[in-house]
């Protein structure tokens, strides 16, 4: 059962840091210490697995469904713990208003391969590391080698690989770990650094009553190691190539779909194994967070499959998953299931009827609750239910006041300005949606860190079928003053979410 409580989105990435990116440093432990100060109950952040150029620097376009991002690890704890010393990470000159992927990047493997070369002799003797590769040996071994692979090909894709690499024969995949040794073992050893930040970081939210809420995208990339180790439960021909790949139809985002490209599961054969694979997922995530938003939602009861050819999400077509069978599943492994269900989108009387069924709490987006239809509207807050989670909007929304400048009809303020009973403006009404979403009757408020700060469109985070650009922005540090943790504290205790 959730309290009654609220809480901030802002993914690692974007905190302040001297290295380029926002990490597991100091910065997120000031961003706890904000949050407990401010009265908060909640961090939500992005996926945490890896990200790659390739795929725009998305959190979710990985290589893994398991693995951390190294570009998360802290370099100063790196210090702290004796992996570095201080003169390894002497940091350049970084922006500390967008991510710089590229140069945060080179600068981050070069001290994490100073890191591992100092600490490498004394690795295979370590408890700690080894126990920790034991213990995620599951996903750690197909990851490690996946990942030595594609540096080895250049990071040629997994389906051009020589044929016994592609179909994983045996003696080929021992021949290569061998060969692939030191490279695998860096690759362990970074893993091994985040999980141990990672765990030392969730504990001190713990210490000041912060749950965090993670994300996790329901498909997961072609080209990764998920699909690689396991093909049969992908709909794959027989060159290990996708059939039909996932996205949704003409949306509020584009008039031609969203087409993901991320291979559709082969519900069949998930089905005969019991769903091994998804129940190792979810209890990875389980271990990491408080609570997860399971994305897509809609999903798992029926998904929008495209054939592979295509190049717009337009002529596909809803194919039904066994959402019940397997959700029952879950539910004989796990005594309780911490999701938050994104059922944004077409949303049809069977998903409702899952949700319902199992308990799991749907999102409300305030950004979409002021059309024509507001008397009826799912997101106005007048209809909002008490299991649900508010949101001004999401990482995929402009923000609110991005929003209101750029597209909000006049109708549609003159529907806000009547609903809230004043005339909204520009400079006001980031705080107005904030207070609507904090007396809702919702057991849970999230609200993005730039609707608090009360930014333009330019701080968005995510525009969905935009290719560069996206996950960039970043909370400088002058934003978080004694006012504004001040006004958040006092309209978190007038609506009782403290």
């Amino acid at each position: 059962m959730i309290k009654r409580g609220s809480g901030i989105l802002l993914h690692i990435t974007s905190l302040p840091s001297p290295y380029g990116i926002g990490d597991l440093g100091s910065g997120a432990y000031r961003f706890v210490d904000f949050l407990a100060e401010s009265k908060q109950s909640f961090w939500q952040v992005l996926p945490l697995n890896p990200t790659c150029s390739v795929y725009g620097n998305s959190p979710y376009s990985s290589f893994s469904a398991f693995a951390g991002n190294p570009l998360l690890i802290s370099p100063e704890i790196l210090v702290e713990e004796g992996f570095l010393s201080k003169a390894d990470i002497k940091p350049q000159r970084f922006s500390n208003k967008r991510v710089e992927y590229k140069s945060a990047g080179e600068y981050k493997n070069r001290i994490l391969n100073t890191a591992y070369e100092k600490n490498r002799t004394s690795l295979t003797g370590a408890y700690e590391f080894k126990r920790f590769c034991s213990e995620h040996s599951y996903w750690l071994d197909d990851y490690c080698l996946f990942i030595s692979l594609k540096r080895h090909f250049n990071g040629v894709e997994w389906s051009r690989w020589p044929k016994d690499l592609r179909d994983r024969r045996k003696d080929a995949l021992e021949a290569w770990r061998e060969r692939l040794n030191d490279i695998i073992i860096r690759e362990a050893f970074l893993q091994f650094i985040f999980f141990k930040q990672w765990q030392a970081f969730k504990n001190y939210c713990e210490g000041r009553n912060i749950q965090i809420i993670g994300d996790v995208p329901i498909y997961v990339n072609y080209d990764s190691s998920d699909v690689w180790a396991n093909t049969e439960l992908f709909k794959l021909d027989k060159e290990k190539r996708p059939v039909a790949v996932a996205g949704v139809p003409p949306d509020y985002f584009s008039a031609t779909g969203q087409l993901w490209g991320h291979p559709v599961y082969n519900w069949d054969v998930l089905n005969k194994r019991g769903y091994v694979w998804w129940i190792r997922r979810l209890e990875h995530n389980i271990k990491l967070f408080h609570m997860f938003r399971l994305d897509h939602f809609r999903g798992f009861i029926a998904y929008w499959e495209v054939r592979a050819k295509e190049e717009t999400a337009i002529n596909g077509r809803w194919v039904r998953a066994p959402a019940k069978e397997f959700f029952n599943a879950l539910f004989k492994h796990f005594t309780h299931l911490p999701i938050i269900a994104e059922d944004l989108g077409i949303i049809t009387p069977d998903v409702r009827e899952v949700m319902n069924m199992f308990g799991f709490p749907g999102m409300k987006v305030l950004l979409f609750a002021f059309g024509k239809n507001l008397p009826e509207n799912p997101y106005a807050p007048h209809n909002h239910v008490k299991n649900c989670v508010v949101y001004t909007g999401t990482h995929d929304n402009n923000t609110i006041r991005g929003w209101f400048r750029r597209e909000l009809s006049s109708e549609s303020r003159k529907r806000l300005s009547k609903y809230i009973g004043r005339k909204v403006s520009e400079s006001t009404v980031h705080w107005e949606l904030i207070k609507l979403a904090m007396m809702s009757v919702a057991d849970m408020v999230i609200i993005p860190m730039q609707d608090f700060l009360g930014l333009g469109e330019w701080a968005r985070m995510n525009l969905p079928a935009r290719k560069d650009g996206n996950w960039q922005w970043r909370l400088e540090p002058r934003y978080l003053t004694p006012s504004l943790l001040k006004r958040i504290s006092e309209i978190v205790m007038i609506y009782g979410r403290v």
